[in-house]
């Protein structure tokens, strides 16, 4: 049997916690790299999923060459309501719930409801 180690610089973490290093390197990206990205990931998606760029051209009504540019990260200006169509195309409309997701009711208005009861 072969076993990997992995090792760990723990010196990163000793000022800032996971979750700050992600929140803060996520903020150093620009709008026109996180689109970028997106596109990456889009295609991953897409790829996995089983169809073609002009099969999702066909569903959602855009043309094969937005969704190449998007895709192979040379467009950064595609609208949410192109994406949104990009993700009906490929059956995963429900992921544009990660986007922003239900908040929590708030401490305050759960306080108020135990008083009134």
């Amino acid at each position: 049997m072969v076993y990997f180690a992995i090792i760990i610089d723990l010196s990163i973490f000793a000022k800032k916690s996971i979750f700050e290093i992600m929140y803060s390197e996520l903020y150093e990206k620009s709008g026109s790299d996180i689109i970028r990205e997106l596109g990456k990931k889009y295609s991953d998606y897409r790829k996995r999923m089983g169809y073609t760029q002009k099969e999702v051209s066909e569903k959602s009504g855009l043309s094969v060459f937005t969704i190449s540019s998007f895709e192979n990260e040379s467009s950064t200006g595609i609208t949410l309501a192109s994406f949104i169509k990009l993700l009906r195309a490929i059956d995963n409309l429900e992921e544009i719930e990660k986007l922003l997701p239900e908040l929590p009711e708030s401490p305050r208005a759960l306080f108020k409801k135990q008083i009134k009861k």
